[in-house]
This record gives structure tokens, sequence and C-alpha cells, in this order.
């Protein structure tokens, strides 16, 4: 007996410490938090009440979010590293889970307005400023290639293992499952933790990804060039309704009905000549340096030394809609540049040849391009197709991306889909069923008349726009986080998503539409409301695997 009872003390000291380490502390108390190469700034708990969100994609109007304990940290992995983060965590309701939120464009702010649905929803969530202040360009990343680092992956990474920390802490316990959501560079960096850190996450979402960053930026200063060639060769943005006009009536029918939508625009071939000023030149037609500049803008960037492409161009059928070519492409007015100009000046500029003062004109589309991915390229880029780890994880990624789109071409997302197909093709995985598609982990969705993340026309909205004035959609066909959740918890694959938006040229009448897995599209069936998803199938074309 007396042995027995010296031999369970072991065991039950063990499980004393064990209940210690893991037991829930107070949100002041996570200000004393030890943490590598981290440092607690403030913890503080916060009443449910107004809140206005500031980073990832603008400033938005206070709007109630439900009590919580906020963590502000900065973290320095190396000694140029400055990496601010934020962790909120729902003081009560917390449904056991961690959702991490990206950025857009360069960063420079913590997304505190992306961290809202998630906090409704009882997540845990986190955000991060990638490593720098300030998201108006890349002047951060002169003679501090480490805060470049930082920016191209290891900020989002260090995020989410410090707030995995701190959630441990304040709760006792780790996050059941783990999912990140972002759009623009934040889908950047949902393929890059995907690729780089396959088990940072068990679900992803990743929207309109700049993952081709350094290809995409040059084919910013592409547009930039035709269309600031010479003066005949800017397109004024008065004309753009004329292109998209000639557009529509070529293509509009491709899909079998008549919408102002085009299901899948590389469909649509479209020829700009047939736009040409017959007389005077008007806001009807396009004169013949203008033509040139709309074709290359259309095509993408080549390399001429080789002919081969650089980067898709942008696909026709929303030029005039409200936030897309103008004032992505085009300058909105006489004054000021385009947004892809910014990107790609600042690109070259400041995070390649670092010369704040660097001339667009002087682009060398084949050995500048060059030394921007050898130099940059290889930070920034998550273009690898190697998903084997992730799959083997147990991960699920959903990626969706605007028809509409003109701050990231549409066609890239095809492109990376297709290039993570074929590679998986190639390399079988032994830690995977081989007999199962990429389907069986990762589907894309292409969206008719999306901008870029959401905007634009058609059935835009499928719970993509990170915060919501009401309590969020959780029906999985309608939510696109929902359909991710599922999948994950429950083993159920989104066949379709439900877009829903207005009609085309009719604002005052709803529509909706499925959104189909690619390769697969809406196909009418024939009878039936056009505006209704319940007269639409999701069919694959007839080439497809």
């Amino acid at each position: 007996m007396p042995n027995r009872f010296l031999s369970a003390v072991p065991a039950l000291a063990a499980g004393l410490f064990v209940q210690l380490l893991s037991a829930q502390r107070t949100c002041e108390s996570l200000a004393d938090l030890k943490l590598g190469h981290t440092s607690i700034i403030s913890s503080v708990l916060v009443a449910e009440g107004p809140f206005s969100a500031s980073g990832g994609f603008g400033n938005l109007p206070p709007v109630d979010v439900p009590a919580r304990c906020v963590v502000k940290a900065v973290t320095r992995p190396t000694s140029d590293s400055e990496i601010k983060l934020e962790v909120w965590l729902p003081a009560a309701g917390w449904n056991g889970k961690y959702e991490q939120v990206g950025n857009g464009g360069w960063a420079g702010a913590i997304p505190t307005s992306a961290m809202i649905d998630p906090l409704r929803r009882g997540y845990a969530t986190a955000g991060t400023d990638d490593g720098h202040a300030g998201g108006g360009g890349a002047s951060w990343a002169v003679g501090h290639p480490e805060k470049l680092i930082d920016f191209g992956y290891r900020a989002v990474h260090e995020t989410d293992l410090q707030a995995k920390a701190v959630i441990r802490a304040f709760y006792g316990k780790e996050a059941s499952l783990n999912y990140f959501v972002g759009c623009s560079d934040g889908g950047r960096e949902a393929l890059m933790e995907a690729q780089r850190y396959p088990e940072d996450f068990v679900g992803i979402i990743a929207g309109a990804p700049a993952n081709y960053w350094s290809h995409l930026l040059t084919g910013n200063v592409w547009n930039e060039q035709a269309l600031l060639k010479d003066a005949a060769s800017s397109i004024p943005p008065g004309k753009l309704l004329a292109i998209q006009k000639a557009v529509l009536a070529q293509c509009d029918g491709l899909d079998g009905v008549k919408d102002g939508l085009i299901e899948d625009p590389r469909a649509c071939h479209f020829n700009p000549r047939e736009l040409l000023c017959k007389a005077a030149d008007s806001n009807d037609c396009l004169t013949a340096p203008q033509i040139e500049t709309l074709k290359k803008i259309y095509e993408g960037p080549k390399n001429p030394r080789t002919g081969e492409r650089i980067f898709p161009g942008y696909p026709p059928g929303t030029e005039a809609v409200a936030g897309t070519w103008a004032p992505w492409i085009i300058p909105a007015s006489a004054q000021g540049g385009s947004i892809q100009s910014g990107f790609g000046n600042s690109y070259y500029g400041q995070a390649v040849f670092e010369k704040p003062q660097w001339d667009f004109r002087t682009l060398n589309f084949d050995s500048d391009v060059a030394l921007g991915d050898e130099k940059a390229g290889t930070i920034l880029n998550a273009t690898s197709p190697d998903l084997r780890s992730f799959r083997a994880h147990g991960g699920k990624l959903i990626q969706y991306h605007g028809w509409g789109d003109a701050a990231i071409s549409p066609i890239n997302s095809i492109e990376y889909y297709e290039s993570v197909r074929a590679f998986l093709d190639a390399y079988p995985d032994p830690r995977s069923d081989s007999s199962k598609t990429e389907g069986d982990f990762y589907r894309l969705f292409m969206v008719p008349g999306m901008g870029h993340c959401g905007g634009g026309m058609g059935p835009n909205s499928f719970g993509n726009g990170g915060i919501a004035p009401v309590p969020a959609n959780t029906d999985p066909e309608r939510d696109i986080l929902s359909a991710l959740e599922r999948w994950v918890e429950k083993g159920a694959a989104p066949d379709r998503l439900i877009g829903r938006g207005t009609v085309v040229g009719d604002s005052s009448k709803v529509m909706t539409r499925p959104l189909c897995p690619y390769p697969q599209a809406a196909r009418y069936l024939g009878t039936g409301d056009t505006n209704n998803a319940t007269s639409f199938v999701c069919s694959a074309p007839s080439n497809s695997r």
C-alpha cells in the first residue's frame, strides 16, 4: 500500500503541474507574458460597443464589436525587425478556434477591420502590420532587406506563433482549429502560408491573390508605359463605356444569357480595331494609338527577347464598371496616376533598385524583370505549386477571384490552380490518397463581373466582404467561411457557392447566381428567371479533366 501511494505521487504532481500550466489567465495579466523575441505592449479588456476599424482595405464607420481582450505586441525575430500585431480574444463565447486575417497592398497597418467578423463569430483572431508602418509604398524596404522578408512571409508566420501562445495563456488550452482568411496581398499571404508553413492553418481562404508579386507589378509598369508612351496613347476614362459596350455586344450572349455579364471572358475574342474612329475623335471610338494601348492591356507584358508572356493581361467586359479600370489601370483624372502605377513604381524603385527616383520609362522587360525575380521575387512570390504537405496535413484551401478584377488579372488565379493540378499529377504523394484529385482539398471559384475582392457587378457577395453591419450569414452556400468550416470540420466540400448582387442596369432588383468550382461554370437551364440561381447548374466544359 505505501509503495502504491508513493508511486502515485509523481503522477499526481505531474497532473497538477499540467493544470497549473494550462490555467486560464486574466486579460490584464497577459501583459506579463514572456514570449521569445516578443514584447507585450498592452493587454486590455474592452467592453462591447462601437469600434472604428482601420487598416486592411480602408477605414470604416464605427460598428458594434463584442467584448474582448485586446493584446498588442511587437516581435523582433531579427535586429532589423519590428513586427506589430494584435490579438483579440472573445471575453465570452469563444468557439475554441483561431482565425488570422490578411493584409492589403503593401500592408503597413494592422487590419482591424477584417478582425471584426471573426470576433463576432466567436473566433480568437489576430492581424499584423507585416513589419512596417505606412502602406503607400515600399520606402521602408530601401536599405532594409530584413523588413522585405518580414513583409514577404515572416511577419504572418510570426504572428501565428505569438497569437497561438497568447491564446494558450488566456484560455488555458490550444485552439482546436486554425484558419487564415485574406484577399489581395492577404491572398498572397494565404498561399504563402500553405506553401511555406503548411501546418500553421488547416483551413485557408485566398481571395484574388497577388501571389506572383514580381510579375504582377511588372505588368503594372507595362500598362503605365503603354498609356503614357505619348499624349496620343492615353485612354481617357470617358472612353471606357464605349469599350465595354462593344465587348458586351459581341460576347454577352456566349454563355446563353444576355445579362451584362460574361461567365468566362476567355471565350470572348474581341478585336479593339472594331472601335477605330471613322471620323473625328470622340468618346464613342478609339484612335489608332489608343487601340494599340488597349491591345497591350488585354494581352499583358511580354519579354521582348523571348516573346514569353510575363503576366496575363486583363479580360474584357468590365472596363467601365466603377472601381475597376478607373482608377486601377487608368488614372481617374489627368492630375493623378493610376493605382497600378503606384504599385509598379514602388516595387521597382524601392524594393528592387532601391532608388526612389527611378523612372518607370527605363524598365527593361528582360534583364530588369530577371533582376527583380532574383532579388525580391524569391521573397515575395507565392507561386510554388507544391501543396503536398498542406494536403497531407489535412488542409483545405478555397480560392476565389472576380472576372472583373482590374488590380490583379483573374487569369493568374487559373494559371496557379492549373500549376498545382499539373504538379500533383506529376508527383504523387504517398502521404495522401493518389486516387483523389486536387479538388479533394483545393477549390477555385471564379466570379463573373466582380471587381477586386468584391464590388464590381453581378453576384459579388458571398461572405467575402470581411465585415458586415449585421451578424454574419452562416449558410455554407452563401458564406465562404462557413463553407470552409463545413469542409474542414464535416468533410463536405463546397460544390457551389451562391453569389448575391443586383441586376446589371437595375440596382433595384436582386440577382443570385451559382459560383462553381473551376473548371465548372454556371450554365442556364434554358427556362426560369435568369436572375435566380435555381435556373442554373454548374457544369464543366467538355475539354476539362
